[in-house]
């Protein structure tokens, strides 16, 4: 894949209000994930393992962290002169400014960035998914079917299609119709919100979209359908690898613990196609005289004075003397002082569990409990 062949914009403005306290502070892809990754590490590593090596990434909602975060690119190795990372967030022109509207405002609204990179195709991604894929695949698939239009699918179980937008196709491939959550699908071929477009037609796409008073100016509501009933060439590129959105509490949990155990649903560790990440470089963990682990996911900087079992405990995370935590999430700085116990919770960066204070239940049928970050929790506040 040429330099310039192929440039990516990854839409990370995201409120991720599902995520509920999770998200009060920052935008969703800038969520801490697996212990020492922010869940927009996944995309920008698949970018750089792919060779598409400029990348526009649109923020919008509470995007300060995020911008620290990125900085030049340089922890996924898109620092280069040639390409990199540019921050790009809604701007005023002469006419006003707005946030950005829908997935394909947003676009919209930075054709300028397009256009002065020039690029033949233009892969549109989602900063709030975690899956490994090579987008240069993709792209070849994209250019094989001479396609205007190549959306990335995924096999889902028939009984979960209509929570998607469904892709129907014909033998070849190519897209007969797009539903948007569909109560009858005919299709189990879900949409991942991952699309690769000729240039030249995604920018007359978005102009036409943009004076569409009636238009909610998303790909998948408006962009794909008007694409469909035109008869461009549409076409699907299949992916059978493990993909996740974390948008809510319970498939945030859900993933965080598929990343535990001898053989995990997702290998963080795979040296082949690595994930990136900037987390700062910190102290080995310390786990003391009386401090047990057993089968977690444990960073650099933590302390771990109680037991901890099946969870992620994440930068610079504490566990206290006779403290237990099981089944959690452990946000980077979250600390469970001496003789508390935490069970089947999320504790948010910096967040606090006071002295022998009881969170969270062993009963599944239960919400996750979730503490916000910097909160402070007490006896009688869980």
């Amino acid at each position: 894949m040429s330099k310039k062949e192929c440039i990516a914009m990854l839409l990370a403005g995201g409120q991720g209000s599902r995520l509920g306290a999770l998200t009060s502070n920052v935008a969703k892809p800038a969520v801490s994930f697996g212990g020492k990754f922010r869940i927009i590490d996944f995309a920008l590593s698949n970018c750089a393992n792919s060779d598409v090596n400029t990348v526009g990434v649109l923020t919008q909602y509470r995007p300060y962290l995020l911008h620290s975060y990125i900085g030049t690119g340089e922890a996924w190795n898109l620092d280069d002169r040639d390409g990199g990372v540019s921050i790009l967030p809604p701007y005023a022109t002469q006419t006003g400014g707005a946030w950005y509207e829908g997935t394909a405002d947003a676009v919209t609204q930075n054709i300028g960035y397009i256009e002065q990179n020039d690029p033949e195709y233009v892969l549109i991604l989602s900063g709030d998914q975690l899956y490994r894929m090579d987008y240069a695949e993709m792209l070849e698939t994209h250019k094989k079917n001479n396609a205007d239009l190549t959306i990335a699918v995924m096999p889902v179980p028939w009984e979960e299609a209509s929570r998607f937008g469904i892709i129907t196709t014909d033998e070849e491939g190519r897209i007969t119709k797009f539903t948007e959550k569909p109560k009858k699908p005919d299709s189990n071929l879900a949409s991942m919100g991952i699309y690769i477009f000729t240039t030249d037609l995604l920018l007359a796409a978005l102009r036409e979209d943009a004076v569409d008073q009636t238009s909610e100016h998303d790909f998948g509501k408006n962009i794909i359908p008007k694409l469909l009933d035109d008869g461009k060439r549409l076409y699907t590129y299949e992916f059978n690898g493990f993909w996740r959105d974390v948008g809510t509490i319970s498939s945030y949990h859900e993933t965080s613990m598929d990343l535990l155990g001898p053989n995990p649903a997702f290998d963080i560790f795979d040296e082949k196609f690595p994930i990136m990440s900037n987390a700062s470089t910190r102290p080995p963990s310390f786990v003391g005289r009386n401090g047990e682990v057993e089968d977690c996911l444990v960073s650099n900087g933590c302390r771990i004075l109680g037991k901890a079992k099946h969870s992620i405990i994440s930068t610079d995370a504490v566990i206290g003397e006779r403290a237990t935590v099981v089944d959690s999430v452990l946000l980077p700085g979250a600390v469970v002082k001496d003789g508390a116990h935490v069970v089947r919770a999320i504790l948010g960066e910096n967040a606090v569990v006071e002295e022998n204070v009881n969170l969270g239940s062993v009963d599944a049928t239960k919400d996750t409990a979730v503490i916000g970050n910097d909160v402070v929790v007490g006896k009688g506040e869980n």
